[in-house]
């Protein structure tokens, strides 16, 4: 976040001139325009004229000071930040000045670097809460229940707009939690198949042994149980739109068998000869890169360039910027409303971390986090202190280089784990794991 707001306007208020001019001087060496004023009421006086973004002001002053001037900028201007300077320094003073708004303290004498740092931290504030201010109460531009119009975003919209128009393939990439499977709806009900099926096939989830026959169907006395012949979900499709989601996880011979109805259109249920015709739209998603895995010889190059035809990066939401922003207002409406609570507040200091945070289970991780505030949070303010703890700054992790990888991955699963409520399936998603994987870990650190 740019912490310089263009041109900040600063309003210095000091009874000693001396330290009015040394303080102007410092800031207008950083581009900031400053006025000043040796009183309160003259400080009001200018308030009531000027836009002023910042507000730095001495303590001891006669007939109203600098506690009475904090208060009045707090009560008659929300969008003003407010720094205390004094040269009588003492705890109690600190802690009135803190409680009636004022954002940070400075005792005299201070370096030139202590000021620049405190006024950046006051603009960092002010940045964050404006740009909050801005995005939430905008209406969020919305597609097919995709919200977002950050750049990234933006383009992934356009791109959504294109494939529609067409019956290519298309190969959506991006890390789990993205929201693959909305875009992949959103190209299907955007085109000429929208009145078809639409089908979502999660191929990581499906055992390998069950994978074929769920797929291509099968007929009566394929196998032990086949009483009946039973269509796949490509027969299901016909017409409409297959959502082959996860598709690295599939064998090669599946892979062969995806190839034969790119090329020729056909399918063959299992225990049978005669092909089926079908006419479907293949869209495909992955959170890995096939193209290394091409390499690898673990995926068939020839499936990869047919699926690749129209390919759509679905960017991370900590590459989004005010999106996060947009979808937490979003979630937290939509959330609150089927709890029966009204929409919960976000303290400046909350939005900065959930802003910040690495969000590596994307948008479904903040859906989640959401969800678990409204859940869990009496109060109509959500204060850092209810975030999750793994947002939080604690001294204990302070250990750091002391640690071995294995503590470092236990608490970061654990992390993880405690951040979905506990579904594991959510979970290994956000891990890049398969269940069985996390159910080992899970189990070895129970052992350990």
């Amino acid at each position: 976040m740019n912490a310089k707001i263009e041109k900040a306007q600063i309003l210095v208020v000091d009874d000693a001139k001396d330290t009015l001019e040394v303080i102007q001087r410092n800031l207008k060496s950083k581009d900031y325009s400053v006025l000043t004023a040796t009183s309160a009421p003259e400080a009001i006086s200018i308030l009531e004229s000027t836009h002023v973004d910042l507000v730095i002001t001495d303590l001891k002053m006669p007939k109203v000071d600098g506690f009475d001037l904090i208060q009045h900028v707090r009560d008659n201007y929300k969008d003003t930040e407010v720094m205390m300077i004094t040269g009588y320094p003492s705890i109690e003073g600190a802690v009135k000045a803190v409680k009636m708004g004022a954002d940070e303290y400075l005792v005299k004498p201070f370096t030139d670097e202590e000021l620049f740092t405190a006024v950046k931290r006051s603009f960092e504030k002010l940045s964050l809460q404006r740009t909050s201010y801005k995005v939430i109460e905008k209406k969020p531009v919305t597609y097919q229940g995709i919200i977002g119009d950050s750049e990234p975003m933006l383009k992934v919209l356009n791109a959504i707009k294109r494939a529609a128009a067409t019956t290519a393939t298309v190969l959506i990439s991006g890390e789990s939690g993205t929201g693959k499977e909305l875009v992949a709806r959103a190209i299907h009900y955007n085109s000429k198949r929208a009145s078809a099926p639409f089908i979502p096939v999660n191929c990581g989830a499906i055992p390998e042994e069950l994978l074929e026959s769920e797929l291509f169907g099968y007929i009566k006395g394929a196998f032990t149980g086949a009483d009946h012949s039973q269509a796949g979900f490509f027969q299901t499709a016909d017409g409409g739109t297959i959502f082959l989601d996860e598709i690295s996880e599939t064998s090669i011979s599946t892979q062969v068998k995806f190839l034969r109805v790119l090329q020729d259109g056909e399918i063959f249920m299992v225990g049978s000869r005669r092909p089926v015709r079908v006419n479907i739209r293949i869209v495909a998603a992955t959170n890995k890169d096939l193209h290394s895995l091409v390499t690898k010889g673990i995926f068939r190059e020839d499936l990869f360039y047919r699926l690749n035809v129209i390919p759509i990066e679905m960017p991370p939401l900590r590459e989004r910027g005010n999106d996060i922003l947009l979808l937490l207002n979003h979630f937290a409406e939509k959330l609150s409303q089927e709890a029966g609570k009204p929409p919960p507040n976000f303290s400046v200091k909350a939005l900065g971390i959930l802003k910040n945070y690495y969000w590596p289970g994307n948008v479904r991780e903040l859906e989640n986090v959401v969800q678990r505030l409204i859940v869990m949070t009496d109060g109509d303010i959500i204060d850092v202190p209810d975030l999750p703890s793994l947002m939080r700054f604690s001294a204990l992790k302070g250990k750091g280089l002391n640690r071995t990888l294995a503590e470092i991955e236990t608490e970061y699963i654990l992390n993880v784990l405690e951040n979905v409520g506990g579904n594991k399936s959510k979970a290994a998603e956000i891990l890049g794991i398969d269940r069985k994987t996390l159910r080992l870990k899970l189990q070895k650190m129970q052992s350990d």
